[in-house]
Formats: structure tokens, sequence, C-alpha cells
């Protein structure tokens, strides 16, 4: 009924928030941009435009944080309208769901430029997002975890958004939103160009 003297649901409620956004992402940067990249062959159709190459990267993470951002509001709806949390500080979520979203639509886009095809997708979901899902504090206290895998989970990006995220719909301020920021901001970064520089392999070679 309850976890960390806070009632389950509102626990929960913070991991749900996280998991719609990345779920959000990184559907659409891997099978819809992948479709619209093979075959549909849009990006052919844009490419032929005077858009460049930097420019349909950037549109299609761009996109696909838009709806992520939609999914993880979606969620902070439903915890307003069944008073799962009337929190002042959920006012910052969207501000975090922002980075959050286009984090993992960066590393969905890097998914989609090495993608075959779409089964290539599976080993993503299942040893990549699935694992973070289940590991960084989503759905139950990350401390409750040998401390080495712990330790290894704070590396991934799930981890820092959780870290953001739950404090705020508890009522509450990050205790070290900086770190979590930087942390978020150096993953989507570093996945922007990785993601850019495999579609010119992919595509311009």
């Amino acid at each position: 009924p309850s976890i960390e003297g806070v009632p389950y649901i509102t626990f929960l409620a913070a991991g749900s928030i996280c998991i719609g956004t990345v779920y959000g992402a990184t559907f659409e940067a891997t099978y819809n941009a992948f479709s619209r990249l093979q075959i549909q062959r849009t990006w052919d159709a844009m490419l032929n435009t005077p858009l460049s190459l930097d420019d349909v990267v950037w549109a299609e993470i761009l996109w696909a944080q838009a709806k992520a951002l939609k999914s993880g509001l979606s969620i902070v709806l439903v915890v307003l309208l069944f008073d799962v949390s009337r929190a002042a500080t959920l006012i910052w979520v969207p501000l975090v769901l922002v980075l959050v979203a286009l984090t993992f639509a960066a590393l969905g886009m890097i998914v989609c430029a090495l993608a075959k095809g779409y089964d290539f997708f599976m080993y993503y979901f299942t040893l990549g997002i699935t694992p973070m899902v289940f590991l960084s504090g989503t759905f139950f206290p990350a401390d409750q975890l040998p401390p080495m895998l712990v330790a290894v989970m704070k590396w991934f990006p799930l981890s820092p958004a959780v870290e953001l995220v739950r404090p705020l719909v508890l009522g509450r301020v990050p205790g070290e939103p900086w770190a979590d920021v930087l942390q978020l901001t150096l993953t989507a970064t570093l996945a922007i160009w990785v993601s850019a520089v495999l579609m010119r392999r992919r595509l311009l070679r």
C-alpha cells in the first residue's frame, strides 16, 4: 500500500510518466522513422529538396520528442485528474520531459540508422529499454538492487529522469538536479551527433 512513506500509486506515477515519455520517443524514432526512411522513402523525397540530411535528422528527432512529450503529459494529466498528486512542483515536470524525450529520441535515431529491418529494433528494446524500465527505480526503489547493479544503472539515461521526476510528483525539489540534468544533456548531445554521423554513412556513402 505504501513505499518509502508514500502511497505506492503516487510512487508509481512518477515512473509511469517517465516510461510513457521513453516509449513515445523510442517507438517514433525507431519503427516509425525507419518506415519513413526505408519503406516509404520519405527521406529520399525530402533530400531532393534544399533540405540537408542534418535538417531531416533533426526534424525526425524533434518530431519524436514532440510525440513523446505528448505521451508523458497525458500521464501527468491523469495524475492530476485522479488526484494521485496535486503537488505544485508538478509544474516543472514538462521541462524535465522535454529533455528526457530529446535524449531517447536521439538514442532511438542511432538505432534507426543501424537497422537493416524491423526485427533489429527488438534487440534494442529487449537489451536496452526493458532493463532500464525495470531497473531504474520506476516500479520500486533502485536502492533495493545490488550496489554494483545500482552503480551501473545510474549511467543509463532513465535513472536521472526518474531522479528528477519523482521528487516533483511527491512535492519536493530534487536533491541534485543539475547533475541529472547535465547527464541527460550530455547523453542527448552525444546521441544527436552519433545519429547524424551514422545517417551520413548510411545515406551519403
